[in-house]
């Protein structure tokens, strides 16, 4: 299985003529197989940047990102093999998803692309993808369209996609914010359940610390494009250093219950 590295990463964004913007500051951890990292911070300290550059639709200032060593510059064209295995699961499913396909369509062509299916085997693989994610029978949601489907149930379609070409790592950004709270744990321990069956690496976008502790290794918190704190979730979160991470536990509804002693 793949390591993902993020070295000295830095974005910086051109805005208003001569104006910057540093998104994202010297950013570094160490992504493996079968742990799960939390990457914590409100809105606009630089998280889904952080995602975005990982699956390359933003490109890093300065710094690397590597995987399993080698430099994501050297994939080649198109970068493939790279984007075979690092996968991303968006916050917003709905738009995520083409409203005019169906979720068959939505699986067959990453399975296709990935050289994971044949046309012979082809709907035999979108209907285990679905099950795979808790949505079965797998025949009887294939031949759906994203609207006919509730919110939770289009975002296990989105995980069933990213899963499709069977990658190393799985990058969640906010994966349930869209969700509504009483279907959010399920979609979070399936995501769990997955990331122990098949030893994925997983980078847990949120800015809700009580989940990030429950559901992730290593927590990193980020402020303002700065790595502020990092280590164990139950020791970034029961005793925390920096002051911005003491602020963020304080904001938590209800902390006395969220972080007490598991």
């Amino acid at each position: 299985m793949s390591v993902l590295e993020f070295r000295n990463v830095s974005k910086q964004y051109n805005i208003r003529g001569s104006k910057k913007l540093m998104a994202v500051n010297d950013v570094s951890f160490t992504l493996e197989p079968g742990k799960t990292i939390a990457l914590v911070g409100q809105s606009g300290s630089g998280k889904s940047t952080i995602a975005k550059m990982l699956v390359q639709l933003e490109r890093p200032s300065s710094g690397q990102i590597l995987l399993d060593g080698k430099p994501v510059s050297r994939f080649g064209k198109g970068l493939r093999d790279y984007r075979r295995e690092v996968q991303m699961v968006f916050q917003d499913p709905f738009a995520s998803l083409n409203p005019f396909h169906t979720i068959a369509h939505h699986l067959a062509r990453p399975l296709l692309l990935h050289k994971q299916a044949t046309k012979k085997n082809l709907d035999a693989e979108v209907e285990r993808l679905l099950e795979r994610v808790q949505l079965v029978p797998g025949a009887a949601v294939r031949n759906r369209k994203p609207h006919e489907l509730s919110g939770g149930q289009r975002q296990r379609v989105a995980i069933a996609r990213a899963l499709a070409p069977k990658p190393s790592v799985l990058i969640a950004d906010e994966p349930v914010s869209m969700l509504d709270v009483s279907i959010r744990l399920g979609v979070l321990n399936l995501l769990g359940e997955l990331q122990r069956q098949e030893n994925l690496g997983v980078l847990y976008i949120t800015h809700d610390l009580a989940t990030a502790r429950h559901f992730s290794d290593e927590i990193m918190v980020l402020y303002q494009g700065v790595v502020v704190e990092q280590g164990p979730s139950d020791e970034v979160i029961l005793n925390p250093q920096h002051e911005y991470t003491k602020r963020l536990r304080d904001a938590s509804p209800n902390p006395e219950a969220q972080f007490a002693e598991k």
